[in-house]
């Protein structure tokens, strides 16, 4: 609403400035415009990243913080900072760093060096004070703009001021009839000057306009609040601001009724968001049915007091702004609720926790806690605050998440105080399991075997068969890292061993999928493709996409030594059909691919597979295992010695200008081999698997950007029948990501091809 002039002086700094600080009061819309700037960009300035730091309160975390946000994994031996530098590179980009006066020195440090190493990079940060860094340009948010004191009651006039507007747009929302009138112009307009025309302080009220009279809501504002310290002082950027903004949030939260009350200050822990089960398992009791919390749930987000969250997910999830959750805390604590609110925090935690109960190899299976990052290590931190000690359940699950999302640092940090931890023993040899598989990760591989050792050793004195198999499967991973591959392929033959006698065909195949790369390292590929053979079916038809891909990809690799280049190829084709092109999964099928070509002799190819993959690792700055990125590079230098200079020259430039879907189309010969052609890359599979009409319906809802449950609403279907639809469309087109199908839509249209059913 408004903000022309600060988007236009902020379009103009952009081109003489890499670093843009937006100040301003809390709730004053510094997010909103630094969004939509950011939102407003051209193509051409490449990809824009946006970190939220309100939920951080460790500085010393911010890098790695930052890292996750851009799905930029730790690597061994470099520190936080090193690792964004390194992913960053000399790509265009903008950051958006959002909320950092809290951490205003770390993120000074962390931006300094972020700038003067990536000179392509740009970033937009908020904060409601200036950072200092050189080169910094400050640009000052104001309050939205107010009517003059003498403008009297014409809607006309009263109109012109962008936080009038702002209030008769959202007062309209929550009440369709209502309208700025000579009536009520000038109590509007009294609202809007007495909240200062901060943007958040606006909506509050104006959202009370469905069930209040605009005199009621202005007197409520009179009533100042005397206890809101959190939010009313303390701040650099002006007490009274923060006052006015206390006093609007304070008057929507005294209208509500004692459930919603309860509710909405119990959420105030949840600081990761929370979806409608979480708030159920953390709001409901002492006066709240858990029947209650749906409908309390809409009414908090229809007053602007929750907001949720956008995404592709099935279930919906919200967040409490941050000065919202402020409040709700204070209240909280004035409730006298803390304690016993924590204590379900704990709980539910811990109930998310059992549902990987029954896995045996939970460090492998992905955490069901990984949503919920920013909430576990809030409770664990509350936990710990408490009574000096922290649950080490938890703690190893935080763990995990880190794990799962390389952050090794982190992980290792965690699980090193949980070794120690006497408490920690119940766990039996679960610590040292995944501590082995961390040291793998920062390629402290004589730490790897120790905690290997300590796994199985533990677990044997425990006779916990489930246990004692995810031990060996650990230290089996840190033989296989450190060329042991003998004794990995005996500690794998034992883990087999102990799985016959639980009955779980997915782990079995799991595990047998791990002896067939094991045995490929030792000389034995026609074991390993008879093991093969035996679990890809099972995994096929029942685990998970990023366990097939693997699969496939052990079972390419096998087929490749024994010299089956067809099903080779295949296999490693199928892989990258399944995996999201944009991240490191979608290289290992592609350099697969190149081994395929190098062994086929065509050497051009493969030699542009291999630049393409490696300038790909380059950029996601993550390296494969010694084994397979020994033979890929031992087949790359025979190529290119096959290769004539100007051929080799031309197939190194190739493969450096190839990425994401073009290098996918390429890799699977759906364009011609000078990635030219014209031609529908998704052509090839749409001739043998058409769309039915409803399905191709699903996929141009896609293209056009709605999720699956707006999809769901535009055609009058449940969120699960649109997801079921979904999956068809990415089974026969064998595409995974929608932006593919985004662009298989859209060649279609544009040749004029419908669905055949």
């Amino acid at each position: 609403m408004g903000r022309r002039a600060e988007l236009s002086r902020l379009r103009a700094l952009s081109r003489t400035s890499r670093l843009l600080t937006l100040t301003g009061a809390g709730g004053v819309g510094k997010t909103r415009l630094a969004l939509e700037f950011a939102r407003g960009l051209p193509g051409r300035h490449g990809r824009v990243d946006l970190v939220e730091l309100d939920a951080l309160h460790d500085g010393a975390a911010l890098a790695q913080s930052v890292a996750a946000a851009l799905a930029v994994g730790e690597r061994a031996g470099r520190s936080g900072a090193d690792v964004l530098v390194h992913a960053i590179g000399d790509a265009r980009r903008l950051l958006v760093l959002d909320s950092c006066e809290h951490l205003a020195e770390p993120c000074a440090r962390l931006i300094a060096t972020l700038l003067s190493h990536c000179p392509r990079l740009r970033i937009l940060a908020t904060s409601r004070e200036a950072l200092r860094v050189p080169g910094e340009t400050v640009l000052r948010v104001g309050e939205l703009s107010l009517p003059p004191a003498d403008a009297g009651d014409d809607p006309v006039v009263l109109l012109r001021a962008d936080a009038v507007r702002l209030f008769v747009d959202r007062a309209s929302s929550c009440s369709p009839g209502f309208t700025l009138h000579r009536g009520n112009g000038r109590t509007v307009a009294e609202i809007c000057r007495r909240l200062d025309g901060l943007t958040l302080a606006v909506e509050l009220a104006a959202r009370r306009a469905g069930t209040l009279p605009l005199r009621d809501i202005l007197a409520g504002l009179d009533d100042q609040m005397s206890q809101l310290s959190l939010l009313a002082g303390g701040h650099r950027t002006g007490p009274g601001r923060h006052s006015e903004l206390a006093a609007a949030i304070d008057w929507s939260h005294r209208l509500l009724d004692p459930a919603e009350q309860a509710v909405f200050r119990r959420l105030g822990l949840l600081v990761g968001g929370f979806d409608t089960a979480a708030a159920r398992a953390v709001c409901a009791g002492d006066g709240v049915a858990a029947a209650q919390i749906l409908g309390i749930l809409c009414a908090l987000e229809a007053k602007s007091l929750i907001v949720r969250l956008s995404g592709d997910a099935e279930t919906s999830r919200f967040r409490q702004l941050s000065a919202i959750r402020a409040y709700a805390l204070e209240c909280l604590r004035a409730s006298g609720e803390l304690h016993a609110t924590g204590h379900r925090v704990v709980e539910w935690l811990n109930t998310l926790a059992d549902e990987a109960g029954d896995e045996v190899f939970p460090d492998q299976a992905g955490s069901p806690l990984a949503v919920e990052q920013d909430n576990l290590a809030a409770a664990l931190a509350c936990a710990t605050a408490r009574h000096g000690a922290a649950q080490p359940r938890l703690v190893l699950e935080l763990a995990r998440v880190h794990y799962e999302r390389e952050q090794p640092s982190a992980a290792h940090a965690l699980l090193t105080g949980l070794l120690r931890e006497t408490g920690a023993r119940a766990l039996g040899g679960a610590v040292p399991a995944l501590a082995a598989r961390v040291a793998c990760q920062r390629a402290d591989l004589a730490q790897a075997l120790r905690l290997g050792e300590q796994a199985v050793s533990t677990e044997r004195t425990r006779h916990h068969p489930a246990g004692l198999a995810n031990a060996l499967d650990a230290r089996a991973a840190a033989r296989l890292s450190r060329g042991e591959f003998a004794a990995a392929v005996a500690d794998l033959r034992e883990c087999l061993d102990v799985l016959a006698a639980l009955g779980k065909p997915q782990d079995t195949a799991w595990c047998t999928h791990h002896l067939a790369w094991a045995l490929l390292q030792a000389g034995g590929e026609r074991e390993a493709d008879m093991l093969m053979s035996r679990c890809l079916p099972v995994l096929r038809a029942h685990a998970p996409w990023s366990r097939v891909a693997a699969a496939l990809h052990t079972a390419g690799a096998v087929r490749l030594a024994l010299g089956h280049l067809d099903s080779a190829e295949a296999l490693f084709a199928e892989v990258l059909r399944i995996v999201p092109t944009a991240g490191f999964h979608a290289l290992y099928p592609v350099e697969g691919l190149a081994l395929v070509a190098a062994e086929s002799g065509d050497m051009r190819r493969a030699l542009l597979l291999y630049e393409a993959s490696a300038q790909a690792r380059r950029r996601l700055d993550t390296v494969s295992e010694a084994p397979w990125r020994l033979r890929l590079e031992r087949t790359v230098a025979r190529a290119r010695t096959g290769l004539p200079a100007a051929a080799r020259e031309a197939a190194v430039s190739g493969g450096r200008r190839l990425r994401g879907d073009r290098l996918v189309a390429y890799a699977l010969r759906t364009r011609s081999d000078d990635h030219r052609a014209t031609t529908d890359e998704g052509q090839a599979v749409d001739d043998r698997s058409a769309l039915t009409g409803r399905e191709f319906m699903v996929a141009e809802l896609v293209a056009d950007g709605l999720t699956n449950r707006q999809i769901a609403e535009r055609l009058g279907l449940s969120a699960h029948t649109v997801a079921t639809h979904l999956d068809k469309v990415r089974d026969k087109l064998g595409m995974r990501s929608r932006t593919r199908i985004a662009l298989w839509v859209a060649a279609r249209t544009k040749a004029g091809q419908h669905p055949s059913g």
